[in-house]
Formats: C-alpha cells, sequence, structure tokens
C-alpha cells in the first residue's frame, strides 16, 4: 500500500470559496437541470487534496478516502430527481463513505457539459481536434448541443477507431439514414435545459 500524507503546508482553499468559484465558473445557477448543482455533501471546512472524476461511484470514493482527499468534484453526483430518496443500498453505501471520512462532494451536471473551456463538450472537441462551429440550442457556455466539424471529412469507420484511440475505449455507434461524415454534435443535455 502506498503511504500518502497530507501536509500542512500544502495549498488550500476552504470549502465555501471552492463552491462559490465553481458555482460562479460554471454558472451553475442559471442551469434548471434534472440534480442539485453544487455542493451536494458538506464535508471538511479546509480543502487540500480535490479529486475528480465523472460519477461518484464507489470506486471513486475508496480511492478519495486512500489519497486522503478533502473534496470530490464530478459530473454525476447524487439527488437526482424522480429517484427515491431512501438512503438504502448502494446509495447509502457511497453517501456513508462521504460522510465517515468528511469529504465535501461538489457535482455539475449541466454547468459542465456547456462551459466553453472546461466543458465535456470543449474538452471533447480539443482532445478530438474537432472545429466548434455553433451551438444549436443556445449560445456557446450556454447551449448544450454543439455543432462542429472535423478537420478533414472521415467515415464513420475513421472516426470509430479515432474514438476508440483518443478515449481508450470502443464508442457506441448509431448510424444515420443520410450520414454528414464531417458535421459532430454532441448531446449531452437531453437530460435538462438551460434556463432563460
Amino acid at each position: 500500500m502506498i503511504q500518502r500524507s497530507r501536509s500542512e503546508n500544502s495549498a488550500m482553499i476552504e470549502h465555501e470559496r471552492l463552491v462559490a468559484v465553481c458555482d460562479q465558473e460554471l454558472k451553475a445557477p442559471d442551469f434548471k437541470d434534472y440534480t442539485l448543482n453544487g455542493l451536494q455533501i458538506e464535508g471538511r471546512g479546509e480543502i487540500r487534496r480535490l479529486l475528480s472524476g465523472v460519477t461518484a461511484c464507489q470506486a471513486l470514493l475508496d480511492e478519495a478516502v486512500e489519497w486522503q482527499a478533502d473534496a470530490v468534484l464530478v459530473h454525476h453526483g447524487y439527488f437526482w430527481k424522480n429517484e427515491p430518496v431512501a438512503l438504502t443500498g448502494m446509495k447509502q453505501r457511497r453517501i456513508r463513505t462521504v460522510l465517515a471520512n468528511d469529504i465535501n462532494l461538489l457535482a455539475y451536471h449541466l454547468p459542465l457539459d456547456a462551459h466553453p473551456v472546461l466543458g465535456n463538450n470543449a474538452q471533447l472537441a480539443k482532445r478530438f481536434g474537432w472545429q466548434f462551429e455553433r451551438c444549436l440550442d443556445g449560445e456557446q457556455g450556454e447551449g448544450l448541443l454543439w455543432l462542429g466539424h472535423t478537420a478533414k471529412p472521415c467515415t464513420l469507420a475513421e472516426l470509430e477507431v479515432q474514438t476508440a484511440k483518443v478515449l481508450n475505449r470502443a464508442p457506441l455507434t448509431i448510424e444515420s439514414a443520410a450520414p454528414e461524415p464531417n458535421v459532430l454534435s454532441e448531446l449531452p443535455g437531453v437530460q435538462g435545459e438551460r434556463r432563460t
């Protein structure tokens, strides 16, 4: 087992400040979502170590505990609309892990999809070398449906190979009746909408 120690001399931020900065940068209050964006579970007041991941699953939380993280920031947190509110089973175990270890849990769903630099769409476009054209449902930084182009036209098979290489996993591909092989769209926003 790797021995990890927390240095009292390391940089620190108060959890209220971190939440305020994230909320402001990601414009969290501007989104109507199916979950709570921002601080979902309050932990210790001082944050020296922050672990990030896609989903607040047990494996990520276990890593946060081993790494002695003060906060976990994810895209998919807890407290989704229409899910059972009872803390039982998997949900209970995950929340117990967070509470028992005094970890702050921050989650940003649609705000993290839409952000023009830090967002999932922006980061995917950057990693793939795609050229952003416009948002189909609002201004960049607000819209969730991004339209862009590959640097050069490619076949669906070539796009599948590139996706597998960049993301290190095979993509799920659904072919269109009238494909436009160099037009790409990222559609993460089917679960909510931007407030106007």
